[in-house]
């Protein structure tokens, strides 16, 4: 890798924030920006972020799908992160997949290896050749 991948953590809970950008960090990861709500995100954008980790619900409401719709459009690939999957739409807005809160560190881990791979081949924006559905700390590829 000739670079750290930079990613923009879309999160409303300082918490799971500050926990994803340090576990993002130590992964040799670069976190472009926080943002915790479509404003800030579409803007932290220009930044230009390899990967975008996105809330379903926000502070603005139910915008997640909204945020990674935009995202994607401007050659950003996201994941989802949510407690509650049943807020998803069904085809995914085009995310890459999606990493159910609450996650142990060592599942985030594995997504970032997954990913830092995917992106580092010269992955398109849009989604991956493989849907990521991650809970209960497993890591489930599937061909789409």
């Amino acid at each position: 890798m000739t670079r750290a991948l930079r990613a923009l953590v879309v999160e409303d809970e300082a918490l799971l924030a500050m926990e994803m950008e340090r576990l993002l960090e130590q992964a040799g990861w670069t976190v472009a920006a926080v943002a915790v709500e479509t404003a800030g995100a579409l803007a932290a954008a220009a930044g230009g972020p390899d990967l975008a980790f996105v809330d379903v619900n926000l502070r603005d409401g139910r915008t997640g799908p909204d945020i990674a719709a935009a995202l994607i459009e401007r050659g950003v690939p996201c994941v989802f992160v949510t407690a509650d999957p049943q807020l998803l739409p069904a085809d995914l807005a085009g995310a890459l997949g999606v990493l159910r809160k609450p996650y142990a560190p060592r599942t985030l881990l594995a997504v970032l290896t997954f990913l830092q791979t995917w992106l580092e081949q010269g992955a398109q924006p849009g989604p991956a050749p493989y849907g990521l559905t991650l809970g209960s700390g497993a890591v489930v590829r599937r061909r789409q």
